[in-house]
């Protein structure tokens, strides 16, 4: 069995913003990942910093276009101040 199979996690980002001035203490998780059936899935959560937030699973025909939606929202999140954890 191939590893890339073995293992469910394939790939794991966290941001941060933190702004005193503004009282602003927030995170925004990605996770790519393959469930028990070999889909792939990209798992968003996010929300203030010491709480659980919100969760949002896409799944994806395979790990290039769960990575390229991947890039393209860490992209966006970091433009607006979000820094990598």
């Amino acid at each position: 069995m191939p590893d890339d199979l073995r293992s469910p996690i394939k790939h794991y980002l966290v941001l941060h913003r933190i702004d005193p001035e503004q009282g602003t203490r927030r995170f925004y998780s990605l996770m790519i990942e393959r469930d028990l059936f070999g889909t792939v899935r990209l798992v968003r959560n996010w929300g203030r910093i010491g709480t659980n937030g919100q969760e949002k699973v896409e799944e994806f025909a395979g790990d290039l276009e769960a990575g390229q939606t991947l890039e393209k929202i860490a992209a966006a999140k970091r433009q607006r101040g979000y820094r990598d954890l």
